[in-house]
């Protein structure tokens, strides 16, 4: 497939504070070559603003100082910026890449393309390095969005940024910088990577409130073996301290939130442009009709606002939530009441499961999971259903399980691989 010529808007690479202690000595990765039809775009920047590497030294162990030639995904945020300087004033050969990774309605002003751009060739320029851009828009389409589409066409809740990371930026981001020469990749995710190449361990990041090794448990290892997570052991203050203190213009902009592609625009509003209404009936978990819902794409499990039907209380007061989906009948479920009954599940069955090491852990296994991001850590026990499918059990009964959403499994600081709840 040839790359489309280089544009705009960067799908955010922060990704979803010391560097990370897993980055080792690694060796180079074998890609595909940059496809040659694509005009690269890349800028001699000369290097302002930059302090001295002793307090990141000192606060970043574990960072050997090996050369080599490695390729940030510079998305315009902070974090990214930041990985960059780390690996910067450690030694390595750093360019930047802006990578583009949707085209529609970037003349409605819903991603800010030409602000994150500017914001990328800021840090750029203040590093002194090159940047570079590509558009992977025609890839996101066919892996991210298309999938996007189906799953909500078939009443579940997918996750596209655990899509993208697997099949964007850890998959056609390095094809394409093997090309460029690099020896490595390195993006801002709150993760950390430890051992030898073909053998590497994803672990969570250091920071709680950032760690965002579950949007990461799709990675295999030969994506692992050729990646660099700089943040790993950083704390987002000190990451935001690190960027104003090194002159990045950047260093108080916001975290990207929520799903790119849609920016702030309503999301019904946003998917009634590519999957049409089917209205049908909201009822209570007692068969009672209490509404109309108007597509149960719109809606997902453990939901309050936007049904419609807060008006509809009994002598309790409660609001009401989403508990299930009929889809044969196209009716919407929902209880009333935050602990109700039915928005409660001991456990799960998930598929398509994907594990970090090269050889699957024994099952039965316990361990511990997440069903959502940030989620604190659930006992369970996992136990084969078939080749590729498995039933969780968990300890304390899980409020909200969403199916299509993904269920990633830990063993403390360790990620062990995940699957996506059926």
């Amino acid at each position: 497939m040839s790359y489309p010529a280089a544009s705009w808007r960067g799908i955010a690479v922060e990704a979803d504070s010391p560097a990370n202690q897993g980055l080792v000595k690694s060796e180079p990765f074998a890609g595909k070559p940059a496809p040659t039809d694509f005009a690269a775009s890349g800028e001699e920047l000369k290097p302002k603003g930059i302090n001295s590497i002793e307090d990141i030294s000192g606060a970043c162990p574990g960072i050997e100082a090996y050369c080599g030639k490695v390729i940030v995904g510079l998305s315009g945020g902070v974090d990214s910026a930041v990985a960059a300087a780390v690996l910067l004033e450690q030694g390595y050969q750093v360019e930047g890449l802006f990578m583009k990774n949707w085209d529609e309605d970037d003349d409605e002003g819903y991603c800010p393309a030409e602000q994150d751009l500017a914001d990328a060739r800021d840090v750029a320029e203040c590093l002194g390095i090159k940047l570079h851009t590509i558009s992977f828009s025609s890839e996101y389409w066919d892996c991210v969005f298309e999938y996007f589409l189906a799953e909500y066409r078939a009443g579940r809740t997918p996750n596209p940024d655990i899509l993208c990371n697997q099949e964007i930026k850890f998959k056609a981001f390095p094809d394409y910088a093997a090309g460029l020469g690099a020896d490595w990749i390195a993006t801002g995710h709150y993760a950390r990577v430890e051992g030898p190449a073909n053998q590497r361990q994803l672990l969570k990041g250091r920071d709680e409130n950032k760690d965002q090794s579950y949007f990461l448990y799709r990675l295999d290892q030969p994506a692992l073996s050729q990646t660099l997570f700089p943040l790993g052991d950083l704390l987002k203050p000190d990451v935001r301290s690190m960027a104003k203190d090194r002159g990045f213009k950047n260093f108080a902009k916001k975290d990207s939130t929520g799903i790119c592609f849609i920016g702030e625009r309503k999301f019904t509003e946003f998917l009634q442009r590519y999957l049409p209404a089917q209205p049908g009936e909201i009822i209570s978990t007692e068969g009672e009709t209490l509404g109309k819902h108007q597509g149960l794409m719109f809606h997902t499990i453990g939901q309050r606002q936007g049904l419609g039907i807060g008006g509809l209380r009994d002598t309790s007061g409660e609001p009401w939530y989403v508990a299930g989906k009929n889809m044969g009948a196209n009716q919407l479920i929902v209880a009333q009441g935050n602990d109700h009954p039915a928005l409660f599940k001991p456990a799960l069955e998930a598929k398509d499961l994907r594990w970090i090491s090269a050889t699957a852990p024994s099952i039965p296994l316990h361990c511990h999971a997440r069903i959502r991001y940030r989620q604190s850590d659930q006992a369970c026990e996992i136990t084969a259903l078939s080749d590729d499918q498995v039933q969780v059990c968990f300890s304390e009964p899980q409020r909200a399980v969403t199916p299509g959403q993904a269920i990633v499994f830990y063993d403390g600081n360790l990620c062990l691989g995940g699957g996506t709840i059926c």
